[in-house]
């Protein structure tokens, strides 16, 4: 099973809206005869490429897979059903598939067809793997990461808003990194006019998916000239306005080549449970909230993020003035957002802190 999760790994940020997937086949005698992973979506499935490895070796044999495998069809055909044509024996796999298309489907037809199926061999592992995917099937929304890089005293701009650079090169990098695994990409229209972003995953190599670019802009203030837009494709660039937002700015975005998404608004901002419905539709399973601190605040309020990764830069800026990382209001020491399961790493001369979020009472 280690080795299936490390073929799985090889599919990271190439197989949105489907989850990674390693498989191995062991022969009876013990040999491995068959490996494959899922590569990207629409490519075959991981168990239908290791079986195609093993051929007829895999009559027989023990299939080892790191979530349950598919009975439905999607973009491929089911992987059960290839399976049991097959003539395995038996099926160890890790985690159950959430998705209501799969969730038990899978390992019943596996079942019915004779096969002996084990379930919860490196759970843990695989959960933390494909965790985006998971939570996107479970909640039905998708999973909400917010990065941030900060100084060592919690600003993410000085007093006069400049934020370029606060963490160094190899934080950056890793920044790109989470891009590039990511869905979708948001901001508020407050970075937007203050950095110009092009939200796009710039990494050492080309890379194949371009996330979508996502500005929280409820009164469509977003220049059409905005790099957000011209960066990339213009229509990932989803400019998300209110309902009633001016029609000749969104007009504006529109013959720009950006996509205009109006939203339903709470007191008088983007309602973000309606923003997360509109991207799920969109096969969205991750996203990356890159600020600025009222929109980290916005989406901690009401309690719709899964994991944070902040890089800490060893710089104190001070400032009562100064971007906080988190904006809003505040909270009660009592109602703090929790986190746990933290890793820290270094990069550079920077710290990153990630972590999941355990839960907290919602903020205001």
């Amino acid at each position: 099973m280690r080795r299936a999760i490390e073929l799985a790994e090889r599919g990271r940020g190439l197989t949105s809206p489907n989850p990674m997937v390693g498989a191995v086949i062991v022969a009876p005698g013990g040999e491995v005869v068959g490996e494959g992973f899922h590569a990207r979506a629409g490519a075959a499935h991981a168990e239908v490429e290791a079986l195609q490895v093993a051929g007829g070796r895999a009559r027989g044999a023990t299939v080892y897979v790191t979530l349950e495998p598919c009975a439905h069809h999607g973009r491929t055909p089911p992987c059960a059903h290839a399976l049991v044509a097959a003539g395995v024996a038996r099926v160890v796999a890790a985690v159950g598939d959430p998705n209501p298309l799969v969730s038990g489907k899978g390992f019943a037809e596996l079942r019915q067809a004779g096969i002996e199926v084990v379930t919860g061999v490196g759970v843990a592992e695989a959960e933390r793997q494909n965790r985006v995917f998971l939570t996107a099937m479970r909640e039905r929304r998708p999973h909400v990461i917010l990065k941030a890089g900060m100084t060592l005293d919690g600003k993410i701009a000085d007093l006069h808003g400049s934020s370029r650079w606060i963490t160094g090169a190899p934080a950056r990098e890793r920044a790109h990194q989470l891009r590039s695994e990511a869905d979708a990409i948001v901001v508020g229209i407050g970075t937007v006019l203050r950095d110009d972003p092009e939200l796009t995953v710039r990494l050492g190599r080309p890379w194949p998916r371009e996330p979508l670019r996502v500005v929280l802009d409820t009164r469509a203030r977003t220049p059409r000239t905005a790099r957000v837009i011209r960066a990339g494709t213009p229509s990932r660039a989803l400019i998300v306005v209110g309902g009633d937002a001016p029609q000749e700015r969104t007009r504006e975005l529109a013959g720009a080549g950006a996509t205009v998404v109006r939203c339903r608004t709470r007191d008088g901002r983007v309602d973000l449970g309606a923003l997360l419905d509109e991207l799920f539709a969109r096969e969205v399973r991750g996203v990356l909230v890159e600020g600025g601190g009222e929109i980290h605040a916005a989406f901690l309020d009401t309690n719709l993020v899964d994991r944070v990764a902040i890089s800490v830069a060893p710089l104190l800026v001070g400032g009562r003035d100064a971007t906080p990382v988190v904006g809003g209001v505040g909270r009660e020491l009592k109602n703090a957002v929790r986190l746990g399961g933290l890793s820290v790493s270094t990069l550079g001369d920077d710290l990153l802190i990630e972590a999941d979020v355990l839960g907290a009472a919602p903020g205001g």
